[in-house]
C-alpha cells in the first residue's frame, strides 16, 4: 500500500513543523507539500498535479493571517482548482464554532479536528479523511449528537452572518449595507435571532452565540 501523500497547510511554521514531526510517525502518511495560505496550497497542488505526482489529502488550518482563509481555499480546492480529481480536505483547526464547522462542511471539507487533538484522533483522522470517510473531532461529533437529541430552533445560514457581524459592532444600517439588504430585513433578521435565542437585545444574543459556540468571541 502507497503512502498518503499530504499537503500541510498552516500559516505559522513553528506549528508546521511540528505537525510535520507528528505525522512523520504516521506509518503510511508522507507530508510531501507545505503551504502559509490557500492560495500557495492552491499553487502547490497544480505543481504536484503537473508533476504527475498528486496529493491524497489537504491538511488545512482554518485561519491564515492576511491570506487566503481555510474555507475559501477547501471550496476551490473541491471545485477542482488546483487539479482534478480533487484531493479530500481535512481541517485541523483551533476554531471549533457552529460558524466555522458549517462554513467548512459546506465548502466541502471531508472532516474537521481540533489542533489539540490526541495524535492517534489525528491519525485515525487522516486516514479517514484520506480513504473518502468523514472525520470528525469528539467533540464537535458530541455536539452535533446533542442537537439531534435536544433540538432547537436552529439559526439559519444568514442569521448566523448577521450574527458574525453584529458581534464587530455594526449598525444595522452597515449590517443592511454589507448584506445587501435593507434596513428593515435586518430588524426582521434580529427578531428572529432574539427568539431563537431566547434574548431581548443585540449585547445578550452576541453573549449567547458565543457562549453556545455559534461565533467566535471578539
Amino acid at each position: 500500500m502507497k503512502d498518503i501523500r499530504v499537503l500541510l497547510v498552516d500559516d505559522h511554521p513553528v506549528v508546521r513543523a511540528g505537525l510535520r514531526a507528528m505525522l512523520a510517525d504516521f506509518p503510511g502518511v508522507d507530508v510531501v507539500a507545505e503551504a502559509a495560505d490557500g492560495a500557495a496550497a492552491l499553487t502547490e497542488l497544480t505543481r504536484l498535479n503537473t508533476l504527475g505526482e498528486p496529493v491524497q489529502l489537504v491538511l488545512m488550518d482554518l485561519q491564515m493571517g492576511s491570506g487566503m482563509d481555510g474555507v475559501t481555499a477547501t471550496g476551490k480546492i473541491r471545485a477542482g482548482e488546483g487539479g482534478s480529481p480533487p484531493p479530500p480536505v481535512l481541517i485541523l483547526t483551533t476554531y471549533d464554532t457552529d460558524a466555522d464547522i458549517l462554513a467548512a462542511v459546506e465548502a466541502g471539507a471531508s472532516g474537521y479536528m481540533l489542533k489539540d487533538a490526541p495524535p492517534e484522533q489525528i491519525r485515525q483522522a487522516v486516514l479517514a479523511a484520506a480513504s473518502g470517510e468523514t472525520a470528525l473531532a469528539p467533540e464537535v461529533a458530541a455536539r452535533l449528537m446533542g442537537r439531534i437529541r435536544n433540538p432547537s430552533p436552529a439559526l439559519s445560514g444568514r442569521e448566523v452572518e448577521l450574527l458574525e457581524l453584529l458581534a464587530t459592532g455594526m449598525s444595522n444600517r452597515a449590517l443592511a449595507k454589507q448584506l445587501f439588504i435593507s434596513e428593515a430585513t435586518v430588524k426582521t433578521h434580529l427578531v428572529h435571532i432574539y427568539a431563537k435565542l431566547g434574548v431581548d437585545n443585540r449585547t445578550a444574543a452576541i453573549a449567547a452565540a458565543t457562549r453556545r459556540r455559534i461565533i467566535r468571541g471578539q
